[in-house]
């Protein structure tokens, strides 16, 4: 009797808060904050996070291609070729929240990959306040919105948010490389 309730209770449970979902065998459960898979900019190839960054150092960052911190995708760039094969990546997510990103994706595109070299992963263009996807993950775990474009996230890898940076911290200064160093 106690087995069959048990089993009712376990059938209820996914009925009315979805079904819990198990790692393969062999395969550790994904962060949360890396659950998740999006677009690469100007594409139709779709990136899982989790797969794409599991194990990983990774500094999320919101941009925008009309802002006065855009320049800083140079200095992205720089810390991403510094420590990309330590384990570390930037993953850039293009959003307009600001009104600073209003083009279209193959501008923004150019902009990045073209005007500042950009070779880490560019994301499909994202709403970053408002509770979408990694960034409502991001702001539920750190507790920090952003408030501006280029805040920048620094994700360790297991997953957990160690540092919040905002806008105006630019990546090349030795403070921020100090962090990211220690993360690796």
């Amino acid at each position: 009797m106690k087995q069959r309730y048990l089993s009712l209770l376990t059938l209820l449970t996914g009925i009315f808060f979805g079904a819990p979902t198990m790692p393969a065998y062999g395969q550790s459960s994904c962060s949360d904050l890396l659950n998740f898979s999006y677009k690469k900019l100007n594409s139709t190839e779709s990136v899982n996070m989790c797969e794409a960054f599991k194990d990983k150092v990774v500094l999320v960052v919101n941009t925008a291609s009309q802002c006065g911190f855009t320049p800083q995708f140079t200095q992205l760039e720089k810390l991403y070729q510094q420590y990309k094969d330590k384990g570390f990546t930037v993953v850039g997510f293009p959003s307009n929240d600001f009104y600073q990103e209003r083009g279209s994706e193959a501008e923004t595109a150019k902009v990045c990959h073209i005007n500042y070299g950009v070779t880490f992963p560019m994301m499909e263009k994202v709403n970053v306040r408002g509770g979408e996807g990694i960034f409502q993950q991001l702001a539920a775990t750190s507790g920090v919105t952003p408030k501006w474009n280029f805040y920048k996230y620094l994700i360790d890898r297991e997953g957990k948010v160690i540092g919040v940076f905002p806008s105006n911290s630019e990546p090349m200064s030795s403070s921020f490389q100090r962090v990211v160093a220690q993360a690796l």
